[in-house]
């Protein structure tokens, strides 16, 4: 189908505040320009005006404009599987609806063998937004990775009758948690299921890790689009990066295996265990030579 008429005039309002969730969804078409984000070209055809219809129902200021400057509920995707190809991906759920009082964070769907799901860190609020994401099947537990994301966890929780989990070094942000994790040892919370606490960028940060293929990373490291390669967040690093370190380099010294890296903020990547070992045991390296330094998210190039 061609693009038509009605696929023209896409814009990025005001309100961007370069969180980087449309360029991950629509690459190629919304890119950033003068420190926000900018749509670079209209979509030629139906399959780049999906993507920019989900870049819109994803962006937390919902800046990203469609012709008309209404969003179609009818063209929202969300949950939409992994668009990495070549791997089953219905495992996992991307929410989207990213939330302004989450910084925009991703939020996910882990969806269990016996047809229950997980969600890891949380999407805007709404009931309808909800009653979509059970809609798979029930939630059983809202994971947080970190104080940053916990701003609707209780929510969800309490309309899905889950059990909401932080790490006792972010309590604060989740006082009423049902479950706490405690420590830096790993901890199986389900069947596949291991949390995996990882101080640095906050001190309560956990890795939520299932069936040894997908890594929830919270802030803790990313893929990164500038250097193709995982990163940390040095410049938004709120508790520690000499604990980021260490948390990295008893990761990669332990064997950490993934595949699929989902973090919070920055892109996801799926690669092969070996591949990813490897790039995360250079990456410990790397923040190890890092130096603390003032917050600045100007810094931070995705």
């Amino acid at each position: 189908m061609g693009t038509g008429q009605a696929e023209h005039g896409w814009r990025v309002d005001g309100r961007c505040t370069n969180c980087d969730v449309a360029r991950q969804l629509a690459p190629g078409l919304v890119g950033e320009v003068a420190g926000r984000s900018a749509v670079l070209r209209q979509p030629r055809d139906a399959a780049e005006a999906k993507l920019l219809h989900a870049a819109a129902h994803a962006c937390p200021t919902r800046s990203v404009r469609p012709p008309g400057g209404r969003l179609d509920p009818a063209r929202d995707p969300f949950p939409m599987p992994l668009d990495d190809t070549g791997a089953d991906t219905g495992a996992v759920l991307l929410c989207g609806h990213n939330s302004p009082h989450t910084a925009g964070a991703n939020s996910y769907l882990l969806r269990r063998p016996d047809g229950t799901s997980m969600l890891v860190d949380t999407p805007r609020w709404s009931p309808a937004l909800a009653a979509r994401y059970e809609a798979p099947g029930s939630v059983t537990d809202v994971l947080l990775t970190h104080r940053d994301h916990a701003a609707h966890g209780r929510r969800y929780a309490d309309r899905f009758g889950a059990r909401l989990w932080i790490h006792e070094g972010d309590l604060a942000a989740a006082p009423d948690a049902d479950r706490v994790l405690r420590g830096t040892e790993p901890a199986e919370i389900a069947d596949g299921v291991l949390a995996l606490p990882f101080p640095g960028h906050t001190r309560g940060s956990v890795l939520y890790l299932a069936d040894g293929r997908y890594c929830f990373s919270g802030d803790s490291f990313y893929w990164s689009r500038t250097t193709a390669d995982v990163e940390v967040v040095d410049s938004v690093t709120w508790y520690s990066v000499r604990e980021l370190a260490a948390s990295l380099t008893r990761a990669a010294t332990e064997g950490l295996r993934f595949e699929w890296l989902l973090p919070g903020h920055g892109d996801r990547r799926h690669l092969p265990h070996e591949e990813m070992a490897a790039r995360l045991r250079h990456l410990a390296a790397r923040t190890r030579e890092l130096r603390p330094r003032p917050v600045d998210f100007t810094a931070v190039r995705w």
